[in-house]
């Protein structure tokens, strides 16, 4: 986990509050394990679950990696013309829709919980 903290400390003020809250709420609250992958932090329960990005124009992307499972009927994910993932970008922590994200991450809890993903390959 330290590496992933790493990655949070090289962000500064709001982007890093941000950073710092979804950090918080993922692995603590949630209870999802935490793992620097591809430099950014992932979160895991059976399966990948969701990821944080931070954007250059000082938002933090949120991205479910099965978002195309999720039924997104808050309306607060966005496809960004991505075919499986899906995300919420916030600015501020105050931007954040707690109730409405609430209900996502329990959907994607479920989900990982009922239907682990498992990769599509080619037969030989």
């Amino acid at each position: 986990m330290a590496r992933v903290e790493d990655y949070l400390f090289e962000y500064e003020g709001e982007q890093r509050r941000v950073l710092d809250f979804f950090h918080g709420l993922l692995s603590e609250d949630l209870n999802l394990m935490p793992k620097l992958r591809y430099n950014i932090p992932f979160y895991y329960g059976k399966s990948w679950i969701c990821y944080l990005n931070a954007l250059k124009d000082g938002s933090v992307e949120l991205a479910f990696t099965r978002g195309n499972e999720l039924s997104n009927a808050q309306g607060i994910l966005e496809s960004k013309g991505r075919k499986q993932v899906m995300s919420l970008c916030v600015k501020r922590i105050n931007d954040i829709p707690l109730e409405s994200l609430q209900e996502v991450l329990q959907e994607a809890l479920l989900l990982d919980q009922r239907k682990p993903y498992a990769a599509k390959r080619k037969a030989n």
